[in-house]
């Protein structure tokens, strides 16, 4: 189509390049702003934000030494739930039992703090996340389209290079 337009072959040739080249650089801009947010709030300091607030935890799966995983729990008196955040596993570990196992520690969780819910959002784009989600028993509750990370700066070209769906999920534990 750029040809018809243009009539030129090398412009039909640098327009995709150019837009791939665009949509690599915003997308990694928005994912290195995210990991600088986390890592100057809560994962900055583990145990200020899930181990000394009651109703909330934090754990890490380790394999032969080696850190493989790990999730929180952050309790939400107020609702009376707590929040699943902070999964994940090593991809080269993916696959073995280990995300389910983080899950269901989150859920003894709850149910020994006796919080009715356990909540989540997400913005995975693998199916196999939200297939993980769904084996645990949660209930997809809805997508925010065009939703913006922590330390996005939400420019026109972000917005135009990088789209994040945020689904919520909810497993109910008891009646309130």
């Amino acid at each position: 189509m750029c040809f018809v337009i243009t009539k030129s072959l090398l412009l039909s040739c640098c327009v995709p390049i150019i837009l791939m080249g665009l949509r690599y650089y915003f997308s990694r801009k928005v994912i290195l702003g995210y990991l600088e947010h986390v890592l100057h709030t809560d994962m900055s300091d583990v145990e200020q934000y899930y181990m000394k607030p009651a109703g909330s935890c934090f754990w890490v799966a380790v394999l032969n030494g080696k850190v493989v995983g790990i999730v929180a729990a952050k309790g939400n008196e107020e609702e009376n739930n707590v929040e699943l955040c902070r999964m994940s596993v090593d991809s080269s570990y993916r696959g073995k039992g280990i995300a389910k196992a983080l899950g269901h520690k989150v859920m003894e969780f709850a149910i020994l703090n006796s919080y009715s819910s356990i909540v989540l959002g997400t913005t995975a784009v693998k199916m196999a996340a939200h297939k993980l989600y769904e084996s645990l028993g949660f209930a997809h509750m809805g997508v925010i389209e065009n939703y913006s990370l922590p330390g996005m700066d939400n420019t026109i070209l972000e917005r135009m290079f990088f789209q994040l769906r945020y689904h919520r999920y909810s497993l109910q534990l008891h009646e309130e």
